[in-house]
C-alpha cells in the first residue's frame, strides 16, 4: 500500500452518515463503516458523505455563536474593568482575531476525515483514551446550557410580565435560586431548545441560519430607539467606570483580550462537530472570515453604542441587553425584541452546548448512547449544577471563563501539536474505528500514555492559577497557559516519534532517489 492511501484525502473517507440523515438507512459499502469496530462507530460519528455546507452555513454558526446575550452580557462586562468604549471595541477585535486563526486550523482535520471532534482526538488520546477530552468538553457543556438557557429564561419571564402582571404572584417565592415563574420559564426554554435539537443536524442548520441574522435587526433597531433618544452627543466612545493610568489601561486591555478568546473556547475546541459537514477548507475559512472578525466587529460597535448610550438614558449603564430592552416603551416592540434574543440563545445553546456533547458521550459509548441522548445527558445535567449561579456578577463570570479555560486550553493545544506537528497533517480515519493492536491510534491498550501525561500537568497548573487568590492577574490567561503547555509538554514527551517519522521519511527519500 502506498504511504498516500495510508491516509486520508476528499476520496477515501468512510460511507458515514449525518445524525438522523436521510441517508441513514443506507448500507455501508464494503470496506468502508461496516468494517468499523461497533465499540467505536455509530452512524453519527462514521465519517459523513453529506459535506454540503458552504460558507453561508458556517457563518451562519459563528452569528449564532456570537448574537447571544451570553456573549453581550460579557462584553458590556469588560465595562468593569475601566475601558473606555473605544477599547472595549479593539479588545473585542483582537480576541475575535485570535478565535478565527485558531477556529481554521482546529477546522481541518474534521473536514478532512467527515468525523466529530470527539473521533478526531482519537489520533492524538488513542481510540478509547479519547473519551478524557471528550467527557471533560460534554461537562463543561452542562454549565454552558444551564447559563444560557437561564439568561433566555429571563428574556421570557419579562415577557410574560409584560403581558400577564398578574404572573408576579409566582416571583416572590424561590426554589434553589430560582422564583417559580424562573423555573417554569427555564422549563420552557429547555424544552423548545430539545424540541429543535431532537429534529437533527438538519433541522439544527436551517434554525441556525435564521437565528443569527434575527438579532441583527433587533440589535440594530435597540442601537437605532438609543440614538434617536439620546441624539449622537449622548452615545460616549470614552465611557469607563473608573480611571485607569495609562500601563492599567494597557494591562486591562490584553486581560480583556483574553477573556474573549476564553469565552469562545468552548465551541471553538469542537468546532470540527460543524466544519466535518463543509464542502471543504476554502469554505470554513471563508465562512470564518465573514462569521467572527468582520461579524464581530459590527456586533461589537452595536453593543457599545448600546452600553454607553443607557448611561446618558437611563442616568446608569446597563450592561443586560434583557433590562435595556424592558426599558422601550412599546410593549410590543419589547416583546418581538425580547423574543428575538430568546431565539438567539436558543442558537448558541444548541450549536455550542447541545451538539458538542451528543457527540462527545455517544463516543463513549456508540452502541448506547446516540447523538439525541448524548445531547439530553447534557441538558438534564445543566439543571442538576443550578448554573444560573455562575453568572450573577461580571467578577463571577471573568472567574467561571477563567476555570473553564484551565480545562480548554490543554486540549486545544494537545490536539493541534499532534495533528500538525506530530503528524504532520496525516491522519488514518480507518484507525480511527480501530480498536485491535494492528492500528495506528491503539498506541497502550487503546491510550495514548504520552498525551495523558501532557494533560495532566497543564490542566493542573491551570486549576492551580485559577485558584491561588495571589496569581488571579495571571488567571485571565488560563487559556493561554494551558494550550501552550499542553502543546508544548506533548511535543516534548512525543519527541521520539517525531524522531522517527523524520527517519522513515528520509529513508522513503532515499529510496525513491535510487529508484
Amino acid at each position: 500500500m502506498s504511504l498516500s492511501s495510508q491516509f486520508t484525502d476528499s476520496s477515501n473517507r468512510g460511507a458515514g452518515f449525518m445524525p438522523n440523515s436521510p441517508h441513514s438507512s443506507t448500507p455501508a459499502a464494503p470496506g468502508t463503516a461496516a468494517n468499523y469496530s461497533p465499540r467505536l462507530c455509530n452512524e453519527d460519528l462514521a465519517p459523513t458523505r453529506d459535506q454540503n455546507w458552504s460558507w453561508y452555513n458556517i457563518f451562519s454558526f459563528w452569528m449564532s455563536d456570537v448574537h447571544s446575550m451570553g456573549g453581550y452580557v460579557v462584553a458590556a462586562s469588560f465595562f468593569t474593568l475601566g475601558l473606555a468604549s473605544w477599547q472595549v471595541l479593539l479588545c473585542l477585535l483582537a480576541g475575535i482575531c485570535i478565535v478565527q486563526l485558531c477556529a481554521n486550523l482546529v477546522a481541518k482535520p474534521s473536514q478532512m476525515t467527515g468525523v466529530p471532534y470527539a473521533v478526531v482526538c482519537r489520533q492524538a488520546f488513542g481510540v478509547f483514551g479519547a473519551n478524557i477530552p471528550a467527557v471533560i468538553r460534554g461537562l463543561i457543556a452542562f454549565a454552558w446550557y444551564g447559563i444560557q438557557t437561564w439568561l433566555a429564561s429571563n428574556a421570557l419571564m419579562l415577557v410574560s410580565l409584560k403581558f400577564w402582571p398578574g404572573l408576579a404572584a409566582l416571583t416572590h417565592t424561590s426554589w434553589f435560586g430560582l422564583s417559580q415563574l424562573g423555573w417554569i420559564c427555564f422549563a420552557t426554554m429547555w424544552l423548545l431548545q430539545a424540541m429543535v435539537f431532537w429534529h437533527g443536524m438538519n433541522a439544527i442548520k436551517r434554525f441556525i441560519d435564521v437565528a443569527g441574522p434575527a438579532v441583527y435587526v433587533v440589535m440594530g433597531a435597540l442601537a437605532g430607539w438609543i440614538v434617536y433618544k439620546t441624539g449622537f452627543d449622548g452615545i460616549s466612545f470614552t465611557l469607563a467606570s473608573k480611571a485607569l493610568s495609562g500601563s492599567e489601561q494597557v494591562w486591562q486591555m490584553i486581560t480583556a483580550t483574553a477573556l474573549v478568546v476564553s469565552y469562545f473556547s468552548g465551541p471553538l475546541l469542537n468546532f470540527g462537530d460543524f466544519s466535518r459537514y463543509a464542502k471543504s477548507m476554502g469554505e470554513v475559512r471563508r465562512g470564518n472570515r465573514w462569521g467572527l472578525p468582520f461579524n464581530f466587529l459590527l456586533f461589537a460597535i452595536v453593543t457599545v453604542v448600546i452600553v454607553s448610550g443607557t448611561q446618558s438614558l437611563f442616568g446608569r449603564m446597563i450592561t443586560d441587553p434583557i433590562e435595556t430592552a424592558s426599558m422601550v416603551g412599546n410593549d410590543l416592540a419589547v416583546a418581538l425584541g425580547l423574543l428575538t434574543m430568546i431565539t438567539a440563545t436558543i442558537g448558541i445553546n444548541i450549536v455550542a452546548n447541545f451538539v458538542s456533547p451528543a457527540f462527545d458521550f455517544s463516543n463513549c459509548s456508540p452502541q448506547k448512547i446516540s447523538f439525541r441522548t448524548g445531547g439530553m445527558i447534557a441538558a438534564v445535567g445543566s439543571v442538576l449544577l443550578t448554573p444560573w449561579n455562575l453568572f450573577q456578577s461580571p467578577e463571577l463570570i471573568h472567574y467561571t471563563l477563567d476555570v473553564l479555560g484551565a480545562c480548554i486550553g490543554p486540549l486545544f493545544g494537545i490536539l493541534l501539536a499532534d495533528f500538525y506537528l506530530i503528524k504532520r497533517s496525516q491522519i488514518s480515519v480507518d484507525d480511527l474505528f480501530n480498536d485491535t493492536p494492528q492500528g495506528k491510534y491503539w498506541y497502550h491498550g487503546g491510550f495514548n500514555p504520552k498525551a495523558i501525561a501532557a494533560l495532566l500537568p497543564a490542566v493542573a497548573v491551570g486549576l492551580a492559577i485559577s485558584f491561588t487568590p495571589s496569581l488571579h492577574m495571571v488567571a485571565n490567561f488560563s487559556w493561554f497557559i494551558g494550550a501552550a503547555l499542553g502543546a508544548g509538554i506533548y511535543r516534548w514527551v512525543a519527541r521520539d516519534e517525531v524522531a522517527r517519522r523524520g527517519t522513515q521519511g528520509y529513508a522513503r527519500s532515499t529510496a525513491l532517489q535510487e529508484e
